[in-house]
């Protein structure tokens, strides 16, 4: 698995999951769907983001870098 969420994405997902998971005591059992959100932010990966060509990562390295320092 390759990282492809950032630091923004992964927070808010990671907020929401838990909002999401606290309607569980007050009866909305479809607050369990919180755990999806936290576990992609856990992971830093996105299988949706994988399907779209999304990528809200950080490390966004073309590979052009790399090449540059190995060359100094």
């Amino acid at each position: 698995m390759k990282i492809n969420l950032g630091y923004k994405d992964r927070t808010v997902r990671f907020v929401i999951g838990i909002i999401l998971i606290a309607m569980v005591p007050a009866g909305h059992a479809w607050g369990l769907i919180g755990i999806v959100p936290i576990l992609t932010a856990t992971f830093a990966f996105c299988p949706a983001y994988t399907l779209f060509g999304i990528n809200t990562s950080d490390d966004k390295c073309c590979g052009k870098c790399k090449d540059d320092k190995q060359e100094k």
